[in-house]
């Protein structure tokens, strides 16, 4: 009995550490992005650059590691963004607000990137870059190609 109230909480921390629900391992996938960036945000028209300027993205967990939420500062374009797991549908959910509006994304995590859907001629891609920061990018299919719409990069100021 002596070593019986020990072990008894040893387990049941063990439990506490290491029990995530399926969506916090979903949500977990995305720890690449968190972080506090700084970058530089392209726009292009018809595949060539039109546009340059300095950005800035805040990204943390927020409800306990169950939304990602994504504070994004350019020159062009500020974003507050939502992104949250749906264990029922399987499937990601990104949401944008802008100074415009709000709307809502469906996305997947495949090949170690987020791929967000805007529609089915719009995308946009969240990765890793091998120098440790990340990238965010868009794409429009146009005549059966498609082409980049923008990119930001960024680099950890951590």
């Amino acid at each position: 009995m002596k070593y019986f109230k020990p072990l008894f909480c040893l387990l049941l921390l063990s439990n506490v550490l290491v029990g995530q629900s399926p969506k916090q391992e979903k949500m977990e996938q995305l720890h690449f992005l968190v972080g506090e960036w700084v970058g530089t945000s392209k726009i292009y028209e018809n595949g060539v650059l039109t546009k340059e300027g300095a950005a800035y993205e805040y990204i943390s967990y927020d409800l306990e590691k169950n939304i990602l939420v994504i504070e994004l500062n350019t020159e062009f374009l500020q974003l507050h963004t939502v992104i949250l797991y749906d264990e029922k549908d399987q499937k990601y959910y990104y949401h944008r607000f802008s100074k415009d509006g709000a709307a809502v994304y469906p996305a997947e995590f495949k090949e170690n990137q987020l791929l967000v859907w805007k529609d089915d001629t719009t995308r946009f891609f969240f990765d890793s870059t091998p120098e440790g920061g990340f990238r965010e990018y868009g794409e429009r299919l146009v005549d059966g190609k498609w082409v980049k719409t923008f990119e930001d990069t960024f680099i950890n100021t951590q």
